[in-house]
């Protein structure tokens, strides 16, 4: 490899997303990585959730793109047999003076296509 069209700094989930979709679309691509394995950095100490955009405004970018990562994520994983889990999110008012916050959750998770259960 004499020449590169683009280096990639680290070799964690975004490092190698973003690699995979630059080789994807033809180009070259170098990536370097300190560790001596992929994923042992920041990646390895996150707590590796699928966000489903509970708590982004409705058609807000960060809400979209958590709502249609979500939906590339399983699909990637169910098209490769990747094991992985769905599992779901617990989340309680303690108090009654929560409760309208806990309404406002639901509705925005709700109104972002987010399947809820009570």
């Amino acid at each position: 490899m004499d020449q590169v069209d683009a280096v990639v700094v680290g070799a964690g989930v975004v490092g190698l997303a973003v690699a995979r979709q630059l080789a994807l679309a033809g180009r070259e691509v170098l990536i370097l990585e300190a560790a001596a394995r992929f994923g042992t950095g920041a990646s390895a100490r996150n707590s590796e959730v699928i966000h489903a955009g509970i708590h982004y405004p409705p058609g807000s970018l960060k809400a979209r793109l958590c709502v249609r990562g979500r939906e590339r994520l399983y699909g990637f994983c169910a098209a490769r047999a990747i094991a992985h889990r769905r599992c779901e999110k617990l989340i309680v008012a303690t108090t009654d003076a929560e409760l309208p916050g806990l309404a406002r959750v639901a509705a925005t998770a709700r109104a972002n296509g987010v399947e809820l259960t009570r």
